[in-house]
């Protein structure tokens, strides 16, 4: 057999990454920059340096910096709200269940501070740029809040849950976990969210039964 050339031997140098791995490296580089330094104050030229290329290569992906965001919210936080529709759909049958199900998943992701960060970068532009508030509204806000009244409103129907404002329901069921979040990781409190199930079965017991004493 003959021996393989030297080209064949050497491995392909590490900065030969495939063009289409590079929007999420751009992604992530952009989410540091942006998170050090603030959304207006974060530059293009910096974002494509951390990710390895050049500023007008930058532009090929992504042609301004509020193009970055939406992305962003795309990739870290549009999934999570498919997700959410997707089990609540599923759970019509269970709806408790699946709205346990549904939070604890929520609560353990929002120990992450990587997901969390695109949200509090969101509430921090959104009054200078309400397109990015629309943005998020409309492409995760308003997708995942709809399941979840859609599963309240198919447990009434199906009488697994007393007859309540599904609207109202919803924001009770979130309202907790949006102040974790904020408690944690913008507040620096101490976390409730290293032990995401006892959080939630207490959430669920206050939720469900509420703080009236009971004979």
């Amino acid at each position: 057999m003959a021996p393989k050339s030297a080209s064949a031997r050497v491995p392909a140098p590490r900065w030969r990454r495939r063009a289409e791995a590079r929007p999420e490296e751009i992604l992530e580089a952009a989410l540091a920059e942006f998170t050090a330094k603030g959304f207006e104050a974060a530059r293009m030229e910096d974002i494509a340096k951390a990710a390895g290329l050049s500023k007008a290569a930058i532009y090929l992906y992504f042609p301004s910096k509020m193009a970055l965001l939406e992305a962003l919210i795309e990739a870290k936080v549009s999934p999570l709200a498919h997700q959410a529709a997707t089990l609540a759909a599923a759970g019509q049958a269970d709806p408790l269940t699946a709205l346990r199900m549904l939070s604890t998943a929520i609560a353990a992701l929002m120990a992450d501070p990587k997901v969390v960060a695109v949200p509090r970068l969101v509430i921090g532009v959104c009054g200078r740029f309400p397109e990015i508030a629309e943005y998020y509204r409309v492409q995760v806000v308003a997708k995942a809040r709809g399941a979840l009244e859609q599963l309240i409103e198919a447990g009434v129907a199906g009488g697994k849950i007393r007859k309540v404002d599904a609207a109202a329901a919803v924001r009770a069921f979130i309202g907790p976990l949006l102040f974790e979040a904020m408690w944690t990781h913008v507040l620096k409190g101490e976390t409730a969210l290293n032990d995401p199930r006892k959080l939630i079965e207490q959430q669920f017991d206050v939720l469900l039964n509420g703080l009236e004493p009971r004979a």
